[in-house]
């Protein structure tokens, strides 16, 4: 039986990806096949970044070529490439900036910003170009989170260069004050602020940049959200029915602005004693779930109450990058996945490929 790229294309691409849960074929992701003889390479290119499952997925494909009749070798080559996406009408995607997330939470103390910091890290680790705007201008905590000390510099005197932390480019208004300074700012101040660090910051080539937004709805919130062009947002929350009131207008924020809904995260979902092992659901159990059914979004995942997390960000080295073989840098993988796989499902952006039409009168 001969080998051709019909069969092969057949055979690999009405396969199902785990990560996305439609065919290869549906998601355009074989693009080349190469057959000399009996010997079939074939490549696959991913539309979310993959670094720790792409091994995986180029063994189960090699195991299925193996199977066809008088093959010799089969080799299969996994790789990725994030695009820009679409964002809320009217907005553009940035220069450098492929995709926006934005990560809120409709009131603080719900860990939004240990939630940010180690999504951003788990992104990375996925092999992902990623940074980390820290959005709260009233209280940046990013800094003290990622150790960081130092102040950006200029290379021209008109922008500023992100501080590289743990292999994130990252940039807070915590970097340019002390820590005993209180922002005493009136809301547009504010909103200037930010948008200041977000466009005058020289960002290389991110595939996401993740903003830690303030906490609430308010005004502030509402014009941040008009104004930065967003990919899409991720909401915060704990199982604890105050958190989910105001988490629900945070998700109601975000729709009205025209930013998707990426999905949600439950944090601090349940409590294992350290000493016996007991599990206690401390916020209460299973409201992530219900608001997601009410809004017809994804659970993204759900995140343990763990000493060991507020130790990781205390001492400047956040989980996922302190100790990336845990069971809890494991659970922000997986988060961070679903999240790049929503991203992915967003429509592409091509603005970039229209060229500027200029009229001039004659």
């Amino acid at each position: 039986m001969e080998i051709t790229q019909a069969t092969v294309q057949a055979l690999l691409g009405d396969l199902v990806d785990a990560n996305t849960g439609r065919t290869f074929n549906a998601d355009k992701a074989i693009s080349s096949i190469r057959i000399q003889g009996a010997d079939v390479v074939v490549d696959v290119s991913l539309r979310y970044p993959a670094r720790r499952t792409a091994p995986q997925v180029s063994e189960r494909l090699q195991k299925v070529l193996a199977g066809l009749p008088d093959i010799g070798s089969a080799q299969v080559n996994v790789g990725w490439k994030v695009v820009s996406h679409t964002v809320q009408g009217g907005l553009k995607p940035l220069t450098g900036i492929r995709n926006i997330i934005a990560v809120a939470s409709g009131k603080g103390g719900v860990g939004k910003s240990t939630t940010s910091v180690n999504l951003a890290l788990a992104l990375l680790d996925e092999g992902a170009r990623v940074g980390l705007l820290d959005a709260d201008i009233y209280g940046p905590s990013q800094p003290a989170m990622l150790g960081i000390q130092e102040r950006p510099s200029s290379l021209d005197g008109k922008t500023m260069e992100p501080i590289m932390a743990h292999g994130l480019q990252t940039m807070s208004v915590g970097f340019l004050v002390s820590d005993d300074t209180p922002m005493v700012w009136r809301g547009p101040m504010v909103t200037q602020a930010l948008q200041q660090l977000l466009t005058e910051t020289r960002w290389q080539d991110l595939d996401y940049l993740i903003v830690d937004m303030p906490p609430g709805t308010g005004d502030i919130q509402l014009t941040l959200a008009q104004k930065v062009p967003v990919t899409g947002a991720v909401i915060v929350t704990t199982p604890q029915d105050i958190a989910l009131l105001d988490a629900r207008k945070g998700l109601k924020m975000f729709e009205k602005v025209g930013v998707p809904i990426l999905g949600i995260i439950e944090n601090m979902s349940t409590h294992v004693c350290t000493a016996c092992g007991h599990e206690e659901h401390i916020f209460g159990s299973g409201g992530g779930a219900r608001m997601c059914a009410d809004y017809g979004v994804d659970l993204l995942g759900e995140l343990p109450l763990d000493l060991r997390i507020r130790e990781h960000t205390d001492a400047g080295a956040p989980t996922v990058a302190v100790d990336p073989q845990g069971k809890i840098a494991d659970a922000y993988r997986t988060i961070a996945r679903k999240v790049a796989v929503k991203v992915a499902e967003r429509g592409e952006d091509h603005s970039a490929k229209f060229p500027k039409i200029v009229i001039k009168n004659g």
